[in-house]
């Protein structure tokens, strides 16, 4: 199992809707594990009212959620760490330093890995059988850092809608699912055994 850890502030909007829509795009048996926390988060149980009525309607599972704080543990455990910010990748790593090479932001991470030539990471199990590489992706995404046209820093943030008008949510969730759906074609779902 590869955990994909999706980490904002306060583990209530942004990386709540980016962990539930990909593992509702996920096929059955996926070896990718999607989890998510918060930079200032404390746990807590459910999901807040708003961002579950929001993700239900992208067709995400609100139940049995539980608010967790970001910790070294966990950045260290999961293959690949997407903060919906840059404050959220920069957090991830001074946790776990040695998980850099793992850590981005997600709309980073879904533009460098877009590049990666497929051939590069795809595992061939038998003659009808590919699956991608997801250690190869990431590690690809991470080679392409400092060589890819750069963008301004706030171009790879995801608005936080915390406090803002509901349609701002609505925005943001939109945001999120089209990264998200490009994130799980890209690792290809992830169904390796």
């Amino acid at each position: 199992m590869t955990g994909v850890l999706f980490v904002c502030t306060g583990n209530v909007h942004r990386s709540v809707l980016a962990e539930r829509l990909l593992a509702a795009k996920l096929p059955r048996g996926s070896a990718l594990r999607p989890q998510s926390a918060g930079t200032e988060a404390w746990p807590r149980p459910g999901m807040e009212g708003s961002t579950r009525a929001v993700l239900e309607k992208l067709g995400g599972d609100g139940s049995g959620f539980e608010a967790r704080p970001l910790t070294a543990r966990l950045v260290a455990e999961a293959g690949l760490v997407l903060g919906l910010a840059g404050e959220h990748r920069e957090a991830a790593v001074r946790l776990a330093p040695a998980a850099m090479r793992r850590c981005f932001t997600l709309k980073e991470f879904v533009r460098l890995a877009a590049a990666v030539d497929v051939v590069d990471v795809v595992d061939v199990v038998d003659d009808a059988d590919a699956d991608v590489d997801v250690d190869a992706v990431v590690a690809a995404a991470a080679g392409r850092r400092g060589t890819a046209a750069p963008v301004p820093p706030a171009e790879d943030d995801i608005a936080d809608p915390w406090g803002r008008p509901h349609p701002v949510l609505h925005e943001c969730a939109r945001e999120i699912d089209g990264a998200v759906s490009t994130l799980a074609r890209l690792l290809g779902g992830g169904a390796r055994a």
